[in-house]
């Protein structure tokens, strides 16, 4: 189950499961082809061609757009749920008047999988900048959408200032943080869960979940995700995201990273170079939730090599801004590898595998280059580069290596990355919603994972096919999908809010993979 970022002064605790509206019914005409009907019947269109006030819809609309909008200069399309649709749609300005563009229903195709009918529409022609809905005869309108240059902008930024505003140890003033805005909150010393008469300072860090956890696996985890993005497309992080350190000529997103790198290095053990697995509220007593005091708990091997895989990445691109502060990463890397080592088979943890590549791209020692070709020999390297999120990593880590690195081996990989990405296209080409996969249950983790993929390989060898699928998932998550909700922002007609959701950007880990989506985009 996925974390929710804290939220304003308080927790807000909404329903993790999303109610399905639009599902498809069991036989018969589906509940999109009713929708339209009762949509049609009680909103009383009448063709496209008129003038048409516009009337939010009260059902779940047929008719789905990106919500938040598209670019100027983009490709802008329509899908259409449902079997008997009209000929044609128009595209109408919220400031009323004629049509401003109107284009034809084509291509209609039966998703088998989703038991439904499917059809399309094209206004990328439409290029002048306002606010619009698309109605059609019979079926009603859609949610409200935008047309405008740098479309995903603003949203990339809130994306990237959700850590930010769950800063854990400071106080978040309201110029910087809205309505996230609190004092200093953890601020004092925390007590080992196992060994109460020991103090530890593990102040900082981000907020994980609604109870204020801090848990070293995943922040680290999600860290290295948001540097890997840095990597991919650099030029798309800047230094005035708004956020204190911004101006200060270093990337934002990075001051962000080391803001949680400062607070895993306290989350070290000194004595072992083994890491807490995690800094947990202490509830017990009640009171209040920022102010309670804190627990420790043990070291953690997932969390020591997870650490060491960050902080050896991390340091690799923050020697050229802090040269100092990234070797203190970098030892720090080095004395988890080797607890992790004293603790357990490098080749018993895949996780080694990423942290080997991440050490030894830094320092081009020849023992991390030991356990990658041990790694990279396996017969069955191939499937665990597929479904193996370390292995994943670490490969593609290697591709990009000064040191010296065994040629063969990366034609093997690149041909893997290839043929990874290459099956994601060809998922999502055969969608009736452009997507490698559906989620119905709100849960987007595989979506996202698959994203950064194809992410990586469009980095290496630029492809404009796998540039527009990017973008595609971007609108489905933003309302083109087949229960019309927008899964990223509460501030839209049909927001996550809607139906009980929590809203993907809540989710840190979700969160850094679309930053990375995003990154491509803007």
């Amino acid at each position: 189950m996925g974390h929710v970022f804290l939220k304003k002064n308080r927790i807000t605790g909404l329903a993790l499961i999303i109610t399905m509206l639009g599902s498809v019914a069991g036989c018969g005409a589906s509940s999109g082809e009713t929708d339209a009907v009762i949509q049609g019947l009680v909103q009383g269109q009448g063709t496209a061609a008129g003038d048409v006030g516009y009337e939010v819809p009260q059902q779940s609309p047929v008719t789905l757009v990106d919500q938040i909008g598209y670019g100027t200069d983009m490709e802008k399309k329509v899908i259409f749920r449902g079997e008997d649709l009209p000929g044609s749609f128009s595209v109408y300005s919220l400031d009323g008047g004629s049509p401003a563009y109107t284009g034809q229903i084509m291509k209609t195709t039966y998703d088998e999988e989703l038991g439904e009918y499917v059809s399309y529409g094209y206004f990328s022609d439409l290029m002048r900048e306002g606010e619009y809905y698309i109605s059609s005869d019979v079926i009603g309108e859609s949610y409200s959408f935008s047309i405008k240059d740098g479309i995903f902008d603003t949203l990339f930024n809130t994306a990237c200032k959700k850590y930010y505003r769950n800063r854990c140890g400071i106080a978040l003033s309201e110029s910087y943080a809205g309505e996230s805005a609190h004092s200093a909150c953890h601020t004092t010393m925390a007590r080992l869960r196992d060994d109460p008469s020991v103090q530890i300072d593990v102040t900082g860090g981000w907020h994980m979940d609604e109870q204020a956890g801090r848990d070293t696996a995943v922040g680290a985890r999600l860290a290295q995700d948001l540097v890997l993005a840095y990597e991919m497309n650099p030029a798309a992080f800047e230094d005035d995201t708004g956020i204190p350190e911004s101006g200060n000529l270093i990337p934002d997103i990075l001051d962000e990273v080391r803001y949680e790198a400062e607070w895993l290095l306290k989350m070290q053990d000194s004595r072992t170079g083994g890491v807490y697995a995690a800094a947990v509220t202490d509830l017990s007593r009640g009171g209040d939730l920022f102010a309670a005091p804190v627990l420790v708990t043990p070291v953690s091997m997932d969390s020591t090599i997870s650490f060491a895989a960050m902080m050896a990445r991390f340091s690799y691109f923050y020697q050229q801004f802090d040269q100092q502060f990234a070797t203190t990463c970098l030892k720090a890397a080095d004395r988890a590898w080797t607890c992790f080592l004293n603790n357990q088979s490098a080749d018993g943890d895949s996780a080694a595998l990423n942290a080997a590549a991440q050490l030894y791209r830094a320092t081009g020692a020849s023992s991390y280059h030991e356990v990658l070709r041990s790694y990279f020999k396996r017969e069955d390297f191939g499937e665990l580069f597929d479904g193996d999120e370390n292995a994943f990593l670490g490969a593609v880590t290697y591709l990009s290596i000064n040191q010296k690195v065994d040629v063969e081996t990366c034609t093997r990989l690149m041909k893997l990355l290839m043929q990874k990405s290459e099956d994601i296209a060809s998922k999502a080409s055969s969608s009736a919603y452009f997507v490698c996969s559906d989620a119905p249950d709100g849960d987007f983790r595989k979506l996202l994972s698959d994203m950064r993929a194809l992410t990586i390989t469009d980095h290496i060898i630029y492809n404009y096919e796998y540039t527009t699928i990017i973008e595609n998932h971007v609108h489905y998550l933003l309302g083109m999908n087949p229960r019309a909700v927008n899964y990223l922002t509460d501030d839209t007609q049909g927001s996550y809010v809607n139906v009980g959701g929590t809203g993907l950007m809540n989710d840190p880990e979700e969160d850094a993979l679309l930053i990375f989506m995003l990154s491509v985009l803007v």
